[in-house]
């Protein structure tokens, strides 16, 4: 049923979602992997979809860490909703916002930020925009995780962070990348 509720809500919100298919097991794999269970304690997920990267992510996540979840579309929202799990928040808000939103929970800096976040089909200025809160919410030595389809986008990335770290994930559909960018000391 989450599935089917995905492609109904890919195909009526593509400009939105940008993309029919969910992630698969390899793509939130590879998304979960720089996870300090340890260390990790805030981490902020953009553009979760029907939590299908956030069921990893909660699999990954220490027993003390709060899990952010931002997604804008309502119906989604329901499905992630139904995944029980006292270490998630929900918030039906745009990615844009996170900063004020976290300050409302008394959080000033995350430690990862994980996103499916589709900057390709958003317009630029509300992309960089995201991007650069992400980047001033990251402690220092924070990871900023992306999904692409496409590769030459990882110069924004670049421009942003100074470095920017790809990954090749051939077992999707479409194959896609993984974008990882880390917080310098400043």
């Amino acid at each position: 049923m989450e599935r089917v509720r995905f492609l109904w809500q890919s195909i009526k919100n593509f400009k939105e979602m940008g993309t029919v298919i969910r992630s698969s097991p390899a793509m939130c794999r590879n998304m979960v992997q720089y996870i300090d269970s340890r260390n990790d304690l805030i981490i902020v997920e953009l553009g979760a979809g029907d939590g299908v990267i956030t069921k990893y992510i909660l699999d990954k996540m220490s027993k003390d860490a709060k899990l952010f979840v931002f997604e804008i579309n309502p119906e989604l929202c329901e499905v992630i909703a139904s995944i029980k799990d006292d270490r998630l928040i929900l918030i039906n808000d745009g990615a844009q916002y996170m900063e004020s939103i976290l300050l409302k929970y008394e959080i000033e800096t995350v430690d990862t930020i994980i996103s499916a976040i589709p900057f390709l089909v958003l317009p630029e200025n509300l992309t960089k925009e995201i991007l650069n809160i992400s980047k001033k919410i990251l402690k220092s030595g924070g990871n900023f995780i992306q999904m692409h389809y496409v590769k030459n986008i990882s110069k924004m990335y670049k421009a942003i962070y100074g470095n920017v770290e790809i990954n090749y994930v051939a077992l999707n559909i479409p194959p896609g990348y993984v974008f990882r960018c880390v917080k310098k000391e400043v």
